[in-house]
């Protein structure tokens, strides 16, 4: 049988030209509950969710909760449970790690470098992310090549060689405006915020509004050089 590894050389010429909902339906049927969503409630992964429960009801779909969501965003997990009449999965960091976090560097300590900021993601995010990708072969996520500068070399199907598994990205590309159609279209929940400038949403205090010509992604760590704007979950 074919390896993980390798199925990337065999999905992404048998998915190219194929529309997100048929990338969808394929991986779905392949991988069924070795297959799963992480859901950062963001735009694309809310349309995420909206065709993958067209296609199967029963799919997994999970979130991290690292503490420290916008009430927005809370907000949000609720409405998307009610609409589609589901329970997503949230995982949770570990509470001594947390704590440990705090008391050694302070509560907002990732202001002060990288190094802090990243160890502050590593704690809140991957960790309970990898909890998650422990139960599966392959991960679906948002990602656009439109997104950033960290992201115009995305392809539909991906090795993930950190996590050892592969990474789906049925959205790699589409634009915005593609986005946006499908929300509408479809009267897929959104986060408000978006509404307010906040076109990346990720934890409250490393999240600002952008301005009219900057990056979409400029709101997220506005602090730190373009480059350095990942949290870990999409290292290449």
């Amino acid at each position: 049988m074919m390896n993980r590894q390798e199925a990337v050389k065999e999905l992404n010429p048998a998915l190219e030209g194929k529309t997100p909902e048929e990338i969808l339906k394929h991986l779905l049927h392949r991988y069924g509950k070795r297959i799963a969503l992480a859901s950062s409630l963001g735009l694309e992964d809310q349309v995420l969710t909206d065709m993958i429960l067209k296609i199967d009801r029963s799919a997994r779909i999970f979130t991290i909760d690292t503490g420290r969501l916008f009430p927005e965003t809370y907000s949000l997990i609720d409405k998307t449970n009610l609409k589609y009449g589901i329970r997503m999965e949230i995982f949770f960091p570990d509470s001594a790690g947390v704590e440990d976090y705090v008391v050694r560097n302070g509560i907002n300590a990732f202001y002060e470098s990288v190094e802090k900021r990243k160890e502050c993601c590593r704690v809140r995010k991957i960790q309970p992310l990898l909890r998650a990708l422990s139960t599966l072969d392959v991960w679906i996520c948002g990602l656009r090549q439109e997104q950033s500068v960290t992201r115009t070399g995305v392809k539909t199907v991906e090795w993930d060689e950190a996590n050892s598994l592969l990474k789906a990205n049925p959205l790699v590309r589409w634009s915005e405006q593609d986005v946006w159609d499908y929300i509408k279209a479809n009267h897929v929940p959104y986060n408000i915020l978006h509404n307010r400038n906040y076109p990346s949403i990720g934890c409250q205090p490393c999240t600002r509004a952008v301005l009219g010509g900057e990056d979409v992604r400029a709101g997220r760590w506005w602090w730190e050089n373009p480059e350095h704007k990942e949290c870990g979950l999409h290292r290449r």
